[in-house]
């Protein structure tokens, strides 16, 4: 399988829907754990690396891109 890029600042999709019913969260730490905060009701949440990349569906809006 392989990794899906993702950087700072990235609005990503998860595989399951946060509870307020948001399925977007924001890269906001990157390392060993990565820090994700929700769009919807801005609940943070800490993953180790490896399970975020599990649970990671595709990434919605990517922080390198100008808009």
């Amino acid at each position: 399988m392989q990794k899906k890029p993702f950087g700072l600042g990235d609005i990503v999709e998860m595989k399951k829907p946060h509870p307020c019913g948001t399925n977007a969260w924001k890269v906001i730490r990157m390392g060993a754990d990565i820090r994700i905060k929700c769009t919807g009701c801005e609940h943070s949440v800490l993953l180790p690396r490896s399970r975020f990349e599990k649970r990671m569906k595709r990434i919605l809006v990517s922080a390198n891109e100008p808009e």
